[in-house]
Protein backbone atom coordinates (compact mmCIF):
# COMPACT_ATOMS: atom_id res chain seq x y z
CA UNK A 1 0.00 0.00 0.00
CA UNK A 2 1.46 3.76 -0.89
CA UNK A 3 1.51 5.10 2.69
CA UNK A 4 2.14 8.63 0.84
CA UNK A 5 -1.24 9.11 -0.41
CA UNK A 6 -2.30 12.93 0.15
CA UNK A 7 -4.78 13.42 3.24
CA UNK A 8 -8.16 13.70 1.83
CA UNK A 9 -10.03 16.93 2.26
CA UNK A 10 -12.42 17.55 5.61
CA UNK A 11 -15.53 16.33 3.81
CA UNK A 12 -18.05 19.36 5.44
CA UNK A 13 -15.18 22.22 4.27
CA UNK A 14 -17.11 20.76 0.53
CA UNK A 15 -20.22 21.35 1.40
CA UNK A 16 -22.25 24.58 1.87
CA UNK A 17 -21.53 26.21 5.46
CA UNK A 18 -23.95 25.81 8.12
CA UNK A 19 -23.80 27.71 11.84
CA UNK A 20 -21.92 25.40 14.66
CA UNK A 21 -23.04 24.75 17.86
CA UNK A 22 -21.30 22.41 20.70
CA UNK A 23 -20.18 18.72 20.56
CA UNK A 24 -18.67 17.57 23.94
CA UNK A 25 -17.68 13.87 24.90
CA UNK A 26 -15.95 11.99 28.02
CA UNK A 27 -14.37 9.82 25.28
CA UNK A 28 -13.29 11.52 22.65
CA UNK A 29 -11.34 14.87 22.31
CA UNK A 30 -11.19 17.40 19.26
CA UNK A 31 -7.21 16.31 17.22
CA UNK A 32 -6.45 13.45 19.89
CA UNK A 33 -6.24 9.61 18.98
CA UNK A 34 -9.43 7.34 19.82
CA UNK A 35 -9.25 4.60 22.86
CA UNK A 36 -8.75 1.56 21.56
CA UNK A 37 -11.77 0.71 22.62
CA UNK A 38 -13.60 2.49 19.64
CA UNK A 39 -12.26 0.87 17.55
CA UNK A 40 -12.63 -2.43 15.69
CA UNK A 41 -9.90 -4.37 17.32
CA UNK A 42 -10.71 -2.95 20.95
CA UNK A 43 -14.76 -3.94 20.50
CA UNK A 44 -16.68 -1.09 18.94
CA UNK A 45 -17.83 0.63 21.33
CA UNK A 46 -19.67 3.83 20.22
CA UNK A 47 -18.18 7.07 21.96
CA UNK A 48 -20.11 9.56 24.21
CA UNK A 49 -21.60 12.36 22.48
CA UNK A 50 -23.39 15.19 24.16
CA UNK A 51 -24.25 18.47 22.64
CA UNK A 52 -25.86 21.76 23.28
CA UNK A 53 -26.27 25.43 21.25
CA UNK A 54 -28.06 24.03 18.75
CA UNK A 55 -30.51 26.55 16.43
CA UNK A 56 -34.11 26.51 18.43
CA UNK A 57 -36.33 25.16 15.09
CA UNK A 58 -34.30 22.30 15.21
CA UNK A 59 -36.89 19.32 14.44
CA UNK A 60 -34.22 16.12 14.56
CA UNK A 61 -30.57 15.15 14.38
CA UNK A 62 -28.67 13.38 12.79
CA UNK A 63 -25.17 11.66 13.92
CA UNK A 64 -22.79 9.91 11.98
CA UNK A 65 -18.88 8.99 11.96
CA UNK A 66 -17.06 9.49 8.94
CA UNK A 67 -13.52 8.67 7.72
CA UNK A 68 -12.12 10.21 4.65
CA UNK A 69 -9.03 8.56 5.01
CA UNK A 70 -10.09 5.45 4.65
CA UNK A 71 -7.87 3.84 1.12
CA UNK A 72 -11.12 4.00 -1.19
CA UNK A 73 -12.18 7.17 -3.60
CA UNK A 74 -15.46 6.80 -1.17
CA UNK A 75 -13.96 7.19 2.44
CA UNK A 76 -15.86 5.06 4.42
CA UNK A 77 -18.53 5.44 6.78
CA UNK A 78 -18.91 4.13 10.33
CA UNK A 79 -21.96 5.27 11.34
CA UNK A 80 -24.93 6.90 11.07
CA UNK A 81 -28.18 7.57 13.48
CA UNK A 82 -31.72 8.99 12.03
CA UNK A 83 -34.41 10.42 13.27
CA UNK A 84 -33.00 11.64 16.71
CA UNK A 85 -35.93 13.48 18.11
CA UNK A 86 -34.95 17.42 18.92
CA UNK A 87 -35.11 16.51 23.00
CA UNK A 88 -32.48 13.87 22.26
CA UNK A 89 -29.17 15.80 23.33
CA UNK A 90 -26.74 13.01 24.21
CA UNK A 91 -26.03 9.63 22.87
CA UNK A 92 -24.37 7.60 25.89
CA UNK A 93 -21.08 5.51 25.46
CA UNK A 94 -22.18 2.40 23.70
CA UNK A 95 -25.66 3.49 22.35
CA UNK A 96 -24.42 2.50 18.59
CA UNK A 97 -24.58 -1.17 19.62
CA UNK A 98 -27.93 -1.24 18.23
CA UNK A 99 -31.42 0.11 17.78
CA UNK A 100 -32.63 -0.69 21.59
CA UNK A 101 -30.26 1.63 22.91
CA UNK A 102 -31.19 4.56 20.77
CA UNK A 103 -34.38 6.92 21.89
CA UNK A 104 -37.89 7.08 20.67
CA UNK A 105 -37.95 6.58 17.05
CA UNK A 106 -34.59 6.97 16.05
CA UNK A 107 -32.37 4.04 14.13
CA UNK A 108 -28.98 3.26 12.59
CA UNK A 109 -28.79 2.99 9.04
CA UNK A 110 -26.52 0.10 7.82
CA UNK A 111 -22.90 1.30 7.97
CA UNK A 112 -19.96 0.65 5.18
CA UNK A 113 -19.47 -2.97 6.79
CA UNK A 114 -23.45 -3.70 6.08
CA UNK A 115 -24.09 -3.87 9.85
CA UNK A 116 -26.45 -1.61 11.44
CA UNK A 117 -24.12 -0.41 14.29
CA UNK A 118 -21.07 1.76 15.13
CA UNK A 119 -18.35 0.30 13.69
CA UNK A 120 -14.89 1.10 15.05
CA UNK A 121 -12.11 2.67 13.60
CA UNK A 122 -10.26 -0.05 11.66
CA UNK A 123 -7.35 1.83 8.98
CA UNK A 124 -4.84 -0.77 7.52
CA UNK A 125 -1.55 -1.18 9.64
CA UNK A 126 1.11 1.53 8.66
CA UNK A 127 -0.94 3.81 6.87
CA UNK A 128 -1.26 7.73 8.26
CA UNK A 129 -3.74 8.50 11.12
CA UNK A 130 -7.03 8.63 10.33
CA UNK A 131 -9.34 11.66 11.07
CA UNK A 132 -12.99 10.72 12.44
CA UNK A 133 -15.47 13.00 11.97
CA UNK A 134 -18.22 12.10 14.63
CA UNK A 135 -21.26 14.94 13.67
CA UNK A 136 -24.61 15.72 14.59
CA UNK A 137 -26.23 17.59 12.08
CA UNK A 138 -29.52 19.76 13.71
CA UNK A 139 -32.14 19.51 10.43
CA UNK A 140 -35.08 21.36 10.29
CA UNK A 141 -37.46 18.19 9.52
CA UNK A 142 -38.88 15.23 12.15
CA UNK A 143 -37.63 13.01 9.76
CA UNK A 144 -36.08 12.36 6.74
CA UNK A 145 -37.95 9.56 5.50
CA UNK A 146 -34.81 6.95 5.32
CA UNK A 147 -34.99 3.30 6.57
CA UNK A 148 -32.74 0.97 7.62
CA UNK A 149 -31.86 -0.31 4.35
CA UNK A 150 -30.99 2.96 2.76
CA UNK A 151 -26.83 3.71 2.93
CA UNK A 152 -25.23 6.39 5.03
CA UNK A 153 -24.53 8.31 1.56
CA UNK A 154 -28.19 8.01 0.98
CA UNK A 155 -28.56 9.45 4.83
CA UNK A 156 -26.14 11.88 4.21
CA UNK A 157 -27.47 13.38 0.73
CA UNK A 158 -30.85 13.70 2.32
CA UNK A 159 -29.44 15.67 5.44
CA UNK A 160 -27.67 18.26 3.07
CA UNK A 161 -30.60 19.82 2.05
CA UNK A 162 -31.86 20.10 5.44
CA UNK A 163 -29.27 20.91 7.75
CA UNK A 164 -29.59 24.15 9.85
CA UNK A 165 -26.53 23.44 12.28
CA UNK A 166 -23.59 21.17 12.11
CA UNK A 167 -21.08 20.19 15.61
CA UNK A 168 -17.96 18.39 14.73
CA UNK A 169 -15.26 16.40 17.12
CA UNK A 170 -12.35 14.47 15.24
CA UNK A 171 -10.18 12.51 16.54
CA UNK A 172 -7.85 10.02 14.99
CA UNK A 173 -6.67 6.41 14.88
CA UNK A 174 -3.43 4.44 13.79
CA UNK A 175 -2.39 0.98 13.84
Amino acid sequence: MDLTRPIAPAPYDLLPPVPSFTLTSTDVTDGEALAAEHSADGGSVSPQLQWSGFPEETQSFLVNCFDPDAPTPAGFWHWTVVDLDAGTTELEQGDGQSDLMLPGAAFHVRNDNGDYTYTGAAPPPGDHPHRYFFAVHALDVDTLGLDPEDSPTTAALAAVFHTIARAVIVPTFQR
